[in-house]
């Protein structure tokens, strides 16, 4: 029963999703307790678990990358099925509702926004180059969490001056040239594969907040690309950068887990 309960719902899934151009990749778990169904557009990915021993049907959501989904899935819906009990029409029921999940404005707002392409403008967006940061700023990974669960799309300029100024300003100042030189190496890099956003961010919200009297220091630390806009950028240094209006995102709740 359980096989053909997760097919209706899978299938009611995809029925909304197919229009998106989603397509639904075959997938094996490795673990025994899990039924799994993958569903991938170029920028966002869908998964329909069944947990076995717990008897629970989910719906996960989660970002694309170019290697694949980036498996920091967050929830979206939970219900129970008991295939000793349940019947066809609670697996019809489950199905209909992950279905309008998924096309509420706010996921398919989500499935819109075009992913950012390989191309003279870059592929690295402001998102894509503070997760690099995670790797200096462990900490940062949690509130990227919090900031993409709070708002439909990512406050780049907002977020960096929140979060990721402080921590580059607190490590230029301890003066670790090896922690300096990696912070330089992935601005470098992320300048150079990044959108007008995330080089924008990158010169005018980052480095402008490091003092002046770094500058001798994390000069020579830059690529040739990124130092020549850290130096045109020095003009715009101590002028306001207009943030971003973002809606915050709603989260609904009715009789599902």
């Amino acid at each position: 029963m359980i096989n053909k309960a997760f097919k209706i719902v899978c299938d009611k899934t995809f029925e909304v999703l197919e229009p998106q151009q989603y397509k639904r990749v075959n997938v094996d778990s490795n673990n025994e307790d899990e039924i799994v169904a993958l569903f991938t557009s170029e920028n966002v990915a869908y998964s329909v678990i069944y947990f076995v021993e717990k008897m629970h049907m989910v719906l996960r959501t989660c970002a694309m990358t170019d290697d694949g989904p980036d498996n920091e899935w967050k929830t979206l819906a939970t219900w129970i099925f008991d295939p000793d009990h349940d019947t066809e029409k609670e697996a019809q029921s489950i199905g209909n509702d992950f279905a309008d999940t998924i096309g509420s404005p706010v996921n398919v707002k989500r499935t819109k926004q075009t992913k950012k392409k390989k191309s003279e403008d870059g592929s690295s967006n402001p998102l894509f180059l503070s997760k690099r940061l995670v790797k200096i700023f462990p900490e940062l990974q949690e509130e990227i969490r919090l900031e993409e669960e709070s708002f439909e799309s990512f406050r780049g300029v907002t977020f960096t001056k929140m979060f990721v100024v402080p921590k580059v300003q607190d490590l230029v100042k301890r003066g670790h040239k090896g922690d300096i030189s990696k912070l330089m190496g992935i601005l470098s890099a992320q300048y150079l594969k990044g959108d007008r956003d995330t080089r924008a961010i990158i010169t005018i919200v980052i480095l402008n907040s490091i003092d002046t009297q770094y500058r001798d220091i994390i000069e020579p630390m830059m690529s040739d690309e990124l130092s020549k806009a850290y130096k045109n950028g020095l003009k715009y240094r101590n002028k306001k950068v207009k943030p971003e209006k973002v809606k915050k995102t709603i989260t609904s709740t009715g009789s599902r887990l």
